[in-house]
């Protein structure tokens, strides 16, 4: 298929080696068989040898290709031995077929789960013994049995012939009338081997070979002989910019085309393909997005039945980009030489990606070099970092040998993305529980799958409910709440304890104290009658029934991030408008949270994920939420003193931080604060030379890296549980655990996407969900703003949680704490 890399199929069909089968039984089990057979009463589950048995392999013709199938099995299930079973027992023989024997449908389903028989001959003359139907029921309920023939032994009927429907709804595929002549067996069990059987074969190999187009670097494209688009892989998706669905079952008349190809090209193309003949040359096709590209196609015809063109299938390997002009005078010249730098992501989970490995993509010595243009961003007038980047790999290609210019189109691929910092993640099967992490809380959610929509409960109070009306007061803080309260700036402060004292109105009373210790009234300008009124407003619009986002979660961030901000290095970067818009950030962050993913909204089709377009749901409702319902009330509105630029400074401040805890981004804002922030910093240490105090300062006071010191801060904040305290820990992963496992009941409740199948109350282990959500979200952001902060007891603390997770993870554990001794 003019893939780099060679694809092995397997599902016990080899390729011709002229290697025996290594399936074979051993001679203690044979032994005991032929015992058994000569005793008249073969052992449930056991093969019956053929004497003459021989190793041997079957040709089958598939297409272009030849398979080789090893010798069929054969499970016969009858609850006593009589001369039907005896003749499919010799017609075994005779084919050379292996075969089982199954007294009962208890080792019958046992032996099949083993074995996976190629034909299962049940008999179905006397339910006395065991339901026929149920039996092949649960075979076909094993996943395995999809491409296994089953067939009926019926009686022979004693008047009128019976339907067939019910074996069929069962799962049957024939029915064989009684009839214990040997050769009837026999020849029945030939026709088996070379009409379903083999038709069954061929279908196993079909979708292996689906599996490697699936796999496939190359865009494919299967249509009919219609030329309805049947099939398109998600290399071609990824080329093209379409999505399957939008192309198959279309005429290719339909999908646009690009004004580029001569006119009669696509009438040549068709004369040569309809003759049966291949076509292969260059064709622009029209991307969705109006682009057109280059491509070096080839398109084969395949015959079906009779020698008449059924398909017609595509492969499209992209060349030079059309926009790219052939004058000399459109060329990109590289106006200076840089140095290239590799650099490597230190991960202890996540592989690291080779530039090397990427050689081999489409390294096909007789393809054309593949080179992308930039062409349209190369006629503006302003031209980013990345631009310059890659208008200088693009004249590098030019001049280089064939495997650096496919290595050099690899990087461009990946500099084009708008993902340049995200990690690409390893297989499914890595670790489900770090999988489903990453796809619950980094992705904007699968498509709708069914027709059922989730519908929040009409929620249209964000206002002051009556009971908090009356407004409470530094000085009127109960001393029990007070008392709960003095140890507030340090880190291990008990936010469970003020939740009990405050009968779950934490954040009002916590808030009343951080911002006063801050100043944030007087820097607003703001009565703190009218502050009061805003935290019982905001507190209010937070659900009280969510087990982890509600507003004790609110408070806990709140707080993180109040002592964050008194660090010596944060306090040297921001500004006290920097301070106000954190502490308000931390505050709205999470305001009308439904306690369920933004994956979950995008599949219920909410009406939340309609407004904001799937993307960034819940943030982007938290800050416009939190500003409606502060400024749409003068009793509660803390910026109505503000003068107007200033407002705006803070409010673009405070939309940014709360943006920046949407986790599909995790990776840029840590990534860029590391490269930005953290190596710069580094470097001045190690060169220990004068006047670093000033370098560091301009460093740190850098318009673009506050906001990056503000973005990571409120993002350690709001993930800041695994580096509490081990009690506090405990607490905050049981109650994000039962969020989760709400989600995942709900999901099948409405027929949704299960987004983390792994949170599932009945089988999640909480410690393996912590230990990877450690692993790949918190050690190396914690790393990164512990370099920056200096914060030894939070790392101390999350290293005493990963070794208690690990702890009860490595004695099989599943809950948050161990059994009582």
């Amino acid at each position: 298929m003019g893939c780099a890399s060679s694809i092995h199929i397997s599902d016990r069909v080899v390729y011709h080696s002229g290697k025996e089968s290594e399936d074979s039984h051993s001679p203690q089990q044979t032994n005991t068989t032929q015992q058994s057979q000569q005793q008249g009463n073969p052992a449930p589950g056991l093969p019956i040898k053929p004497s003459s048995y021989k190793s041997t392999f079957t040709e089958v013709q598939f297409g272009p290709m030849k398979l080789y199938e090893d010798q069929l099995q054969v499970l016969l299930v009858f609850a006593k031995e009589d001369s039907q079973s005896n003749g499919f027992s010799w017609a075994c023989e005779k084919a050379n077929f292996r075969c089982n024997v199954a007294r009962t449908p208890e080792s019958a389903v046992e032996c099949f789960m083993e074995k996976h028989h190629d034909i299962i001959i049940i008999d179905h003359r006397n339910s006395r013994h065991f339901e026929a139907e149920a039996l092949c029921r649960s075979i076909r309920a094993v996943n395995s049995s999809e491409n296994t023939v089953i067939v009926a032994v019926v009686k022979r009927p004693d008047r009128e012939e019976g339907s067939v429907m019910p074996l069929i709804s069962a799962g049957f595929n024939r029915r064989y009338l009684e009839n214990a002549n040997m050769m009837a067996c026999y020849n029945e069990l030939l026709q088996l081997e070379h009409g379903e059987v083999r038709a069954q074969f061929k279908l196993r190999a079909c979708n292996a070979v689906f599996t490697a187009l699936e796999q496939s670097q190359e865009a494919i494209e299967i249509t009919s002989e219609d030329q309805v688009i049947q099939y398109v892989n998600p290399a071609y998706e990824s080329t093209m910019g379409y999505q399957r669905g939008e192309l198959v079952g279309k005429e290719i008349i339909e999908v646009p085309k690009s004004e580029r190809n001569k006119p009669d090209l696509l009438e040549t193309i068709n004369s040569c393909i309809r003759k049966g003949k291949e076509w292969q040359g260059i064709y622009y096709a029209k991307k969705k997005n109006g682009d057109s590209v280059q491509q070096n196609v080839k398109i084969t015809p395949v015959a079906g039945q009779g020698g008449k063109i059924r398909h017609y299938v595509s492969i499209n390997r992209p060349l030079n980009d059309n926009n790219k002009s052939d004058k000399s005078s459109d060329r990109v010249q590289a106006e200076s030489q840089t140095d290239i730098q590799s650099c490597k992501h230190k991960d202890r989970r996540k592989g690291s990606l080779d530039v090397r490995s990427t050689t081999s993509r489409g390294s096909d010595g007789s393809s054309q070099r593949r080179h992308s243009s930039m062409a349209r961003i190369h006629s503006m007038t302003i031209e980013a970092p990345i631009t310059k980047v890659i208008n200088i790999i693009n004249a590098a290609q030019e001049s280089s040998p064939m495997p650096v210019a496919e290595a050099l189109d690899r990087v461009l691929e990946i500099l084009r993305t708008t993902e340049l910092y995200s990690p690409q993640l390893g297989t499914k099967e890595e670790d489900p529980h770090t999988n489903d992490l990453v796809g619950g809380l980094m992705t904007d959610g699968l498509r709708r799958l069914s027709g059922n929509e989730y519908i929040f409960a009409t929620k249209q109070l964000h206002h002051i409910p009556s009971h908090l009306i009356t407004p409470l007061s530094l000085n009127d803080i109960p001393p029990r709440v007070a008392q709960t309260m003095e140890n507030e700036d340090s880190w291990d402060f008990d936010i469970f304890n003020l939740e009990a004292a405050t009968m779950k109105r934490p954040l009002v009373y916590l808030g009343l104290k951080v911002f006063s210790r801050f100043g944030v009234c007087e820097f607003l300008n703001c009565p703190e009658a009218v502050l009061r009124s805003w935290l019982q407003v905001i507190e209010a619009n937070y659900h009280a029934s969510n087990s982890y986002h509600n507003s004790s979660h609110a408070a806990d961030v709140l707080h993180a991030t109040a002592y964050f901000l008194c660090k010596e290095r944060v306090k040297q970067s921001l500004d006290p408008i920097d301070e106000v818009a954190a502490l308000i950030a931390a505050t709205v962050h999470d305001v009308d949270h439904p306690g369920r993913t933004n994956s979950f909204l995008c599949n219920a089709g909410s009406d939340l994920a309609i407004l904001y377009n799937d993307t960034a749901v819940l943030e982007s409702h938290h800050a416009a939420l939190a500003f409606q319902i502060t400024t749409r009330d003068d009793k509660c509105n803390i910026f109505k003193n503000m003068e107007r630029n200033e407002y705006r400074t803070l409010r673009q401040a405070i939309i940014d931080m709360v943006l920046a805890t949407e986790m599909t981004k995790h990776f840029e804002h840590v990534n860029k604060f590391v490269n930005s922030i953290n190596k710069p910093l580094a470097a001045l240490e190690e060169n220990g030379g004068n006047g670093d105090e000033e370098a560091a300062k301009s460093i740190l006071t850098l318009p673009e890296n506050r906001i990056l010191v503000k973005r990571m801060l409120i993002k350690c904040a709001d993930i800041s549980n695994p580096c509490r305290p081990l009690e506090l820990c405990i607490e905050w992963a049981g109650r994000i655990s039962e969020e989760y496992f709400a989600q995942t009941d709900e999901e099948k409740r409405q027929g949704l996407p299960v987004v983390m199948p792994v949170f599932d109350r009945n089988t999640c282990s909480i410690p393996k969900s912590q230990i990877s959500f450690i692993d790949y979200f918190i050690t190396d952001m914690f790393d990164a703003w512990d370099a920056f902060a200096d914060l030894p007891n939070l790392m101390q603390h999350l290293d005493n949680n990963f070794k208690y997770w690990k702890g009860l993870d490595e004695r099989k554990l599943h809950s948050l704490r161990p059994p009582p001794e």
